[in-house]
């Protein structure tokens, strides 16, 4: 080989090496930031629905930037362990309910307490401010909150129709969590037992119903078990939606800036969501069970705020021995859920 032919064929891989090189460059600089999503309810369910929607607006709002990989049903992380398995790095990001571990979480319980929010919105909203705008409270400094919503008000879903508190007395209701004492207040009789095995304990007549906010209705088909409804919006389940801190930090200053714009925009986005779909799973109910739905009369309903007294009381005292401006933090409750219901009739 000549040395010109050696030179022109050297300077030929040079350029092609190179030319690798700066491809594997922009390929690595194109590269999304990939982050998981774990989440403990059914992928069907309004928690996993508000987190797809969230996915989507991330990655369109980064331009592609970041890509959301999300875990429904407890594929990657349950419901008792979320917020720990956040923190530790199990998920970069999760849902978790704060009433599933009573007492941690003492700021956010006053919204489980039984104030009778009339929507999810307002509730969410009522949550909202209050984390993320009035207090900060220490409960959530070992992770970065995304955003946090609730559930709807909880109400009776039953084989046998309640019109009165007399009708409730005694009557055994399937109910988790802070809804027990509330239904031990009411008069009914709470049991505990999973979700998935409640359709067979009605049917049985083990259990007369249950209490829980009335989207499963129609996604888990309790109509067809329960055609009887009472509305008396007693409790709602806390949600909030946490990312690992270190995660978080490592993320680009614009990424932030997206995600920081999207927390209020989703928490009111879940709330409007999911209170369309109580309205559309009571229409389907009545539709396709005939579903009946009750009030309580009005000397029952003058009754229940002294009933539920009790369970606010035990809060103030539980939370002020915790620290905590107790009667402020409620007081900040109550005046938010009024502004809200106002704002959102």
């Amino acid at each position: 080989m000549t040395r010109s032919r050696f030179l022109v064929l050297s300077l030929t891989i040079f350029l092609a090496l190179g030319a690798a090189a700066t491809l594997s460059a922009q390929e690595k600089e194109v590269q999304p930031i990939t982050l998981t999503y774990a989440n403990f309810p059914p992928a069907s369910t309004f928690p996993c629905v508000q987190m797809e929607r969230w996915k989507e607006e991330v990655e369109k709002r980064t331009g592609g930037k970041v890509a959301i990989q999300t875990f429904p049903g407890g594929t990657l992380l349950g419901a008792p362990n979320m917020f720990d398995g956040v923190v530790t790095g199990m998920a970069d990001i999760g849902n978790m309910a704060m009433s599933y571990q009573p007492g941690r979480f003492p700021v956010s319980e006053v919204v489980d307490l039984p104030l009778g929010f009339p929507s999810a919105k307002v509730a969410s909203l009522t949550l909202y401010d209050l984390i993320m705008e009035k207090y900060k409270p220490k409960e959530f400094e070992q992770v970065k909150v995304l955003t946090l919503f609730t559930c709807p008000p909880s109400n009776f879903m039953t084989s046998k129709p309640v019109k009165t508190l007399a009708d409730l007395k005694g009557m055994e209701l399937r109910v988790a969590g802070t809804g027990t004492e509330i239904v031990k207040r009411l008069g009914g009789t709470p049991v505990a037992m999973p979700q998935s095995d409640t359709p067979d304990a009605i049917q049985k007549g083990v259990i007369k119903g249950m209490v829980s906010s009335m989207e499963i209705l129609k996604d888990f088909n309790f109509a067809a078990y329960c055609p009887y409804a009472t509305v008396q919006n007693m409790h709602v389940v806390t949600f909030a939606v946490i990312m690992n801190k270190d995660k978080w930090n490592a993320l680009p200053d614009d990424v932030k800036k997206v995600m920081d714009e999207l927390s209020r925009d989703q928490a009111i986005w879940t709330g409007t969501y999911v209170d369309d779909h109580i309205k559309e799973a009571l229409e389907w109910s009545k539709e396709n069970h005939k579903l009946q739905i009750f009030e309580f009369p009005a000397e029952d309903k003058a009754k229940i705020p002294e009933l539920f007294a009790p369970i606010i009381e035990d809060y103030l005292k539980r939370a002020t021995a915790a620290g905590l401006p107790a009667a402020d933090i409620l007081k900040d409750a109550r005046a938010l859920m009024e502004k809200y219901a106002q704002e959102y009739k």
